[in-house]
């Protein structure tokens, strides 16, 4: 493992300062577009996604790139790199270093936020040195985790719909003391709701397309696994991964 240097380096401070971020104070019309696309592509890597492992490399929670690079520039952090199976550590210094390689070699594998003087790659996965606190086991049942796991799709008519347009559903209804469980809570469209009332499906003669169960990991995890640039989480995600026996 990279030694961490004692004093904060200039880009470090650069960061936290938030002085790294180019501003034009003002831009010319033609540049206008390209200032809009580059401060557009700063926002989004600062927005991305980063798993954090405890100090036993177990993930603890899903973080943005902001506050990551915070952690980082403390070095309370280490980002976690894998390749092929296997896993580097580096501190924030030698990670903006090799970020200069990667922006190179491979620019379309990460999320980029740009400073005055250098580029920086968004690391996928980061540890904290110190946190020794075992991840949580339970997932909390709050409407977030519900759409997540239901993936906005309504659970009586199987149409998707945007955030706003549905509403949470107790199958067995309120009236009828359904209790507030993930097994008894659904997204549902305003229109299916409103035709469902306060009935079981089986007394509204409706049918739910899949049976609503507890989740076993954070359902906006889950949603994440599916794309390529998280693939890098599935080894620190896997339960088997730390329960099975070492021999």
């Amino acid at each position: 493992m990279p030694r961490r240097p004692k004093n904060t380096s200039r880009r470090s401070k650069a960061l936290r300062s938030g002085r790294g971020q180019r501003a034009e104070s003002f831009p010319t019309p033609q540049s206008s577009t390209a200032l809009a696309l580059e401060y557009n592509q700063l926002l989004s890597g600062l927005d991305a996604k980063v798993l954090v492992l405890n100090k036993f490399y177990m993930a603890v929670r899903v973080i943005t790139a902001r506050r990551a690079f915070i952690l980082l520039t403390r070095e309370t952090a280490e980002v976690i790199h894998t390749d092929d199976g296997s896993y580097a550590n580096y501190d924030f210094s030698t990670w903006a270093e090799l970020s200069e390689l990667r922006k190179e070699f491979e620019p379309d594998d990460h999320d980029w936020v740009k400073t005055v003087r250098f580029d920086i790659a968004v690391p996928r996965i980061i540890r904290l040195v110190g946190y020794d606190k075992l991840p949580q086991q339970r997932v909390k049942l709050n409407r977030r985790n519900l759409f997540a796991r239901d993936h906005n799709r309504c659970q009586y008519c199987g149409k998707h719909f945007h955030t706003s347009e549905l509403s949470i559903d107790h199958v067995k209804p309120r009236t009828q003391n359904g209790p507030d469980t993930w097994e008894n809570l659904v997204c549902a469209c305003t229109s299916c709701n409103s035709r469902k009332g306060g009935r079981t499906p089986q007394q509204a003669h409706m049918k739910l397309i899949k049976e609503p169960i507890r989740p076993k990991r954070n359902p906006l995890i889950s949603m994440r696994l599916n794309s390529e640039r998280y693939a890098s989480w599935k080894a620190f995600l896997d339960e088997a991964y730390w329960s099975v026996e070492l021999k």
